[in-house]
């Protein structure tokens, strides 16, 4: 028996690769098929089953083309609905794999098709769940992205609370839990940097195998939720009606583009991605592009903030780096890249095209900048402005940072900083697309600000329970 997890830290994604007498079934599998394909041909075996948990809303997966390309059947838990050939499966239904037993036990709550998959070893003893987005490590699967219909978020949230103590925690403890995502995913509230556990842990430390009263469970599991980014319902739909085949999207951006051409095809609305390092970035960039840097959580911040999942796209990046910079846009759908520019921003300097680059400032610069009543924006998530913050700044998160563009003044100064400078340069480059000609960045973030030490910092206070 083989159980491999294959776990994309940049989407925070788990898929599964599972063996058994030259028999394969894969889990959840990313866009690019070449991964599996690759590991089924060197043990000399078959992928025989896709199993899907549910209709995935923050990533692209691969079942259509790695069905296609090897015949496999996928399979979806009950309810599931598609566009294409697929295995329904029923409660309880199993599967072989070899001398496996792979059995589906219906989950809703995240999705009302939710599927956990519970695999038993060659000698028929429980050996793992893969629990898909019904229970993380350390939390569960969010309950508000198939709300419709008469369905609402504390529908789902009750369904969730009846699969996990019907289905999941009457298993023994001993089994294995792995679940479709880590710490970094926006499909749950507060999970674990960890990427597996035993089911007897999670029993012991996530909150929502504790024992509460089913309202008390619903009312948790729907507060606090942030909302989803907007390519979550795009990706669902893609993964429930179907997709351009990945090798048609990798060929069609394999374009390179001299200054001229690239320069014809922006003009005629094709959105600029620069994926360079920020650093890079910030000392010159073309006018007008956006930059998302590939090290860092690429694919997930493109689906939030390029709200066009139909977009063209042309590309700046490192030439030896465009081919993963398309696999990483096509794993959130973004599969309208049409080129890059040859010779990459360089070329288009020589070119002498119009260039704009942005202003930093160190974190002691800023001290006695603020005393002069600098405006500071703050691009961080709400939670950790509330947890501790520069006395004087403005909070405006970088995931809805579109949406607030009509809350700032483009005429204004402002020095805009995150955590560490990632998030930062990805708001200044969408602030200046907007018009907004005074930006300068904070050099090294809100770290920099902490150990600067000469500004006063805002923390949150927990209030006292004392009487």
């Amino acid at each position: 028996m083989k159980v491999e997890q294959l776990y994309t830290k940049c989407i925070a994604e788990a898929a599964y690769y599972i063996e058994s007498e030259g028999e394969v079934a894969i889990i959840d599998p990313l866009r690019e098929t070449e991964p599996y394909l690759k590991m089924a041909s060197e043990n000399n075996a078959k992928i025989k089953y896709v199993f899907e948990t549910h209709f995935h809303a923050d990533f692209v997966s691969g079942h259509v083309d790695l069905a296609n390309e090897t015949g496999a059947t996928i399979v979806f838990g009950p309810g599931a609905k598609t566009n294409y050939d697929v295995h329904v499966a029923k409660d309880n239904e199993e599967f072989k794999v070899g001398k496996l037993t792979i059995k589906v036990l219906h989950t809703p709550g995240h999705t009302p098709e939710s599927a956990t998959f519970l695999l038993f070893d060659e000698n028929g003893k429980p050996y793992c769940i893969f629990s898909g987005d019904t229970l993380f490590i350390g939390d569960v699967g969010r309950p508000d992205l198939a709300v419709k219909g008469d369905l609402t978020q504390e529908d789902l949230a009750g369904m969730m609370y009846d699969s996990l103590r019907n289905k999941i925690m009457p298993l023994p403890d001993d089994i294995l839990v792995y679940p479709a995502h880590g710490a970094g995913s926006a499909c749950g509230k507060s999970m674990s940097k960890e990427t597996f556990s035993t089911l007897g842990e999670q029993k012991q430390t996530n909150y929502a195998l504790q024992e509460q009263a089913k309202e008390d469970f619903i009312k948790v599991l729907t507060t606090g939720i942030a909302p989803p980014p907007q390519y979550f319902p795009k990706n669902a739909m893609m993964n429930k009606n179907g997709y351009t085949n990945i090798d048609e999207v990798m060929e069609a951006a394999k374009i390179g583009l001299n200054v001229d051409s690239f320069k014809e095809k922006a003009q005629n609305g094709a959105l600029i991605l620069d994926v360079r390092h920020q650093d890079e970035f910030r000392q010159g960039f073309i006018k007008n592009s956006i930059n998302i840097p590939l090290d860092g959580q690429f694919a997930s911040w493109v689906g939030t903030l390029i709200e066009d999942i139909k977009a063209n796209i042309l590309l700046v990046a490192p030439e030896d780096r465009v081919q993963e910079a398309v696999m990483r846009l096509s794993r959130v759908g973004y599969d309208n890249t049409i080129g890059y520019l040859e010779g990459g921003f360089e070329a288009w300097k020589t070119a002498s095209n119009e260039t704009e680059a942005i202003d930093q400032v160190s974190a002691t610069e800023l001290v006695s900048l603020i005393a002069n009543g600098a405006k500071v924006l703050d691009v961080r998530k709400p939670s950790e402005f509330e947890a501790e913050h520069a006395e004087t700044a403005i909070n405006s998160p970088l995931d809805y940072l579109n949406e607030g563009l009509g809350d700032l003044a483009s005429n204004e100064t402002y020095y805009v900083h995150c955590k560490s400078g990632y998030r930062s340069m990805i708001a200044n480059s969408i602030l200046k697309k907007n018009g907004f000609k005074n930006i300068i960045d904070i050099k090294g973030g809100f770290d920099a600000i902490l150990e600067e030490g000469n500004i006063t910092i805002t923390e949150f206070i927990c209030p006292s329970t004392k009487a």
